[in-house]
């Protein structure tokens, strides 16, 4: 069984920044209520922007930091709940804007852990030697589910798309993972279709009408403290978990890189997991919550910074809708 390791990354963001303060002429809110709530100060709002162009742009960047063309590449993945259209699919619309003719393609949806799971997922097919070359993507246009009327929500979210290309590897990279769903709890979270969710059902001539209090919002919709509540006990609770499976302790973690969500969720994480804050990257108060986009987007500027040497350890751990929670760690 082969070795997998990360050989490129890549980011990008709308070119629109929308700060705190530009935020205070929609809704009653301020910068000073946005940041110590959230840690955010800023984030990109796409315009012109697509999902499948920020895709490509990012993809484009990791392929050039592996050293790779489109047609080497065996299999793209695209983490995504923001997709252009529901077909067809993220995946297979940037194939065809790659040039990527070989590789099988498709997308998968677990919200803001939704990076995670594909990696992974990536992981499995190199290790099974279906794949060499594998482009994974996190990428979201959430400023298109925001109710911009919303202070509780619009002042969290934020658009971008990060991107990683595995392959095999000599040494091992991939130590190990846990991840996890309790759908029991899955609408805390919630979000409709682009007509509210059941007014499709309505324009169905063979169903019974949905009644109004049925009824899911278009937009984006969080119980802010449950959300809370889970984060920092289910994330904590499985960045131990892979630690124990693979006979490792925080003190041997170089960097954590954790979704991009709040910061006073890593806090309390590095609180509970008692490490120092030095040790986690910080950038959602450039780029806000981008859900799927947070991890690779934070991993890139990882990576290309000056922080990072070669056989360092990184812990990845997310949480999201669904609700699920997962933690990976890998030796660069």
């Amino acid at each position: 069984m082969p070795e997998v390791k990360i050989i490129g990354t890549g980011s990008y963001a709308p070119e629109l920044i929308v700060s705190n303060d530009d935020l205070e002429k929609l809704v009653e809110t301020n910068d000073e209520w946005i940041y110590s709530r959230t840690g955010i100060r800023e984030r990109r709002v796409a315009t012109t922007e697509t999902l499948e162009s920020i895709s490509a742009v990012a993809a484009r960047i990791a392929m050039e930091d592996a050293g790779l063309k489109a047609e080497d590449l065996d299999m793209i993945i695209v983490a995504t709940l923001t997709p252009d259209y529901p077909l067809p699919n993220a995946s297979s619309a940037l194939q065809k804007e790659l040039g990527a003719a070989g590789a099988t393609c498709f997308d998968l949806n677990a919200a803001c852990t939704g990076f995670l799971f594909a990696m992974n997922t990536a992981c499995m097919y190199i290790r099974c030697h279906e794949a060499k070359y594998i482009l994974v993507i996190g990428a979201e246009i959430l400023s298109k589910i925001v109710d911009w009327t919303d202070r509780s929500t619009c002042v969290l979210f934020g658009d971008g798309a990060g991107a990683a290309i595995l392959a095999p590897g000599e040494n091992q990279g991939f130590i190990g993972t846990v991840t996890g769903t309790d759908g029991t709890k899955g609408y805390t979270l919630t979000c409709g279709d682009t007509l509210t969710s059941g007014e499709q059902d309505n324009l169905n001539p063979f169903k019974p009408p949905v009644k109004s209090e049925d009824l899911i919002s278009r937009y984006v919709y969080m119980d802010g403290p449950e959300v809370f509540k889970f984060a920092v006990k289910r994330v904590p609770e499985c960045i131990n978990q892979v630690l124990e499976k693979t006979g490792m302790t925080t003190g041997q973690v170089d960097h954590f890189v954790l979704h991009q969500a709040n910061a006073r969720i890593i806090e309390s994480v590095a609180k509970r997991l008692k490490v120092p804050m030095d040790k986690f990257i910080i950038n959602m108060d450039r780029y806000g919550n981008t859900s799927a986009a947070s991890i690779p987007i934070a991993l890139d500027e990882l990576l290309k910074s000056q922080k990072v040497r070669p056989g360092d350890v990184l812990m990845i751990a997310g949480f999201g809708g669904g609700l699920t929670w997962g933690a990976t760690l890998l030796r660069i």
